[in-house]
């Protein structure tokens, strides 16, 4: 699938909100699951509210999990709660927010606390994978929180 960051074997980011045809792609390419990491306010712009993205994610045969993300309320609980449900999730799992900046930061961070790396050295994992944290605040809080939960 086009324009996907591969992070490990059980994650893939997409750095788009895909429509219904890439949904069934990505369970013919072999994912499990799919995240969406939009929020309500963002239904305006999606390509498809999160309801309809779950139905047509089921109708492929993926399993599913809406986490909303507003990257102006981030929280230590949110990606908490985010790292809880993905690993419970079937893998391989395709993650997406809009443009995969929030998606890639969870992940990132997830597998950065796992790994027992320090919040730089994700911030740079992320920067060589192509993800950019382009705001202070967001690689702020990412480095933060990455050092706060290494090795959790």
């Amino acid at each position: 699938m086009q324009d996907t960051v591969k992070i490990n074997d059980r994650f893939t980011i997409a750095k788009f909100a895909p429509e219904a045809g890439q949904i069934r792609q990505a369970a013919q390419e072999g994912f499990r699951s799919l995240i969406n990491m939009q929020t309500d306010d963002e239904e305006k712009k999606l390509k498809m509210a999160p309801d309809q993205e779950r139905q047509k994610a089921e109708d492929a045969g993926l399993a599913f999990l809406h986490h909303p993300v507003d990257g102006e309320k981030l929280s230590e609980d949110l990606v908490d709660d985010f790292r809880r449900k993905a690993t419970d999730l079937p893998a391989p799992v395709l993650v997406h927010c809009a443009s995969g900046k929030r998606s890639g930061a969870f992940v990132m961070m997830h597998i950065g606390s796992e790994q027992g790396m320090t919040g730089e050295e994700v911030v740079q994992k992320a920067e060589e994978m192509g993800f950019e944290c382009d705001t202070p605040e967001l690689e702020d809080f990412v480095k933060n929180y990455v050092n706060s939960h290494n090795g959790k």
